[in-house]
């Protein structure tokens, strides 16, 4: 498996806005370089589900992740949906791995179709046929026959699908910690070392 510097996190209009937030946190905290992704389903969902009024300028996007997780120079970019010019959307200079979290089920349905009408779709297609990893958080219950025919095609490719199941094992105390067993689970893919979520056999303190 190839290196994973750069990782381009997807954000859509699922819910589960938290995780999204948490994994981008993470990557720059273990020193990943992180490009970032959203739709304007997203900003809805930002705003019922953690208060959060994201801006619709990329520009003010990545200001505003700044000045949150307080990256290094160049560690993090931010891409507006349209903008075909960004490096996500060429296989000559993809990200190393992609993740989409949350991914709704209509982002899910168009990456499993080769869709590109977006900058996410565009490089998630790019991802899979550059081969490089590509993660989908996918958020929804119950899952029609649609949705888990999608997700059986786009397995069979080789991409990763990973439900925000957290686990209860670890005797998770609030919110947090249960959005941290998930993120843990996907940096796991990514090969991140974490410390975000005690593995199995480890002692749990109750």
């Amino acid at each position: 498996m190839r290196p994973i510097d750069t990782v381009t996190v997807a954000l859509t209009g699922a819910s589960g806005l938290p995780y999204g937030f948490r994994l981008i946190e993470t990557l720059l905290e273990a020193g990943k370089r992180v490009w970032v992704l959203y739709s304007q389903a997203a900003q809805v969902v930002a705003k019922q589900e953690m208060d959060i009024t994201l801006p619709s300028r990329p520009a003010d996007v990545a200001a505003w992740l700044a000045e949150r997780y307080r990256p290094s120079d160049g560690q993090l970019r931010v891409f507006g949906r349209e903008e075909w010019f960004a490096p996500p959307a060429s296989g000559s200079n993809p990200a190393d791995a992609m993740v989409v979290c949350p991914c709704s089920m209509g982002t899910l349905a168009a990456i499993a179709q080769g869709m590109s009408d977006n900058l996410i779709e565009r490089a998630a297609d790019v991802s899979v046929k550059e081969g490089r990893k590509l993660i989908l958080v996918p958020r929804e219950t119950p899952l029609s026959a649609i949705h888990l025919e999608n997700m059986l095609k786009l397995a069979r490719l080789g991409v990763v699908i990973l439900p925000p199941s957290p686990g209860f094992y670890t005797h998770p105390k609030t919110v947090a910690d249960m959005v941290d067993f998930v993120v843990a689970r996907v940096l796991d893919q990514l090969d991140v070392p974490h410390t975000l979520a005690p593995r199995w056999g480890q002692e749990t303190q109750r």
